[in-house]
């Protein structure tokens, strides 16, 4: 199953200084999580400091566990928006579509 994650670094708690030693940690981790095959495309935000994702377990308990290893998640300095996906109907045969719209 596929997910979208949306993070966000908690600016309003931490300083730019506090994030900065954390960053190279970071992006270690989030190389290891893409080489598993839990992320499949990683991407900054463009409004707000923090990272858009998609990402496939099994379970949404599953999909934060991976998300608790991050290091900033450890230090308790980003939050998620963990969001299932599922197939867009609009490409399914019209009867395929009626069935699951039902």
């Amino acid at each position: 199953m596929q997910f979208l994650v949306i993070s966000r670094r908690l600016t309003d708690k931490f300083s730019k200084s506090d994030f900065e030693p954390i960053v190279p940690l970071e992006g270690a981790r989030a190389r290891y999580l893409y080489s598993i095959g839990f992320t499949r495309q990683i991407w900054h935000r463009g409004d707000q400091p923090g990272a858009c994702q998609i990402v496939e377990a099994d379970t949404l308990e599953e999909a934060r566990s991976h998300l608790s290893t991050l290091p900033m998640a450890q230090a308790g300095m980003i939050e998620f928006d963990i969001i299932p996906l599922k197939p867009y109907a609009g490409f399914a045969p019209e009867s395929v579509r009626q069935h699951s719209e039902g």
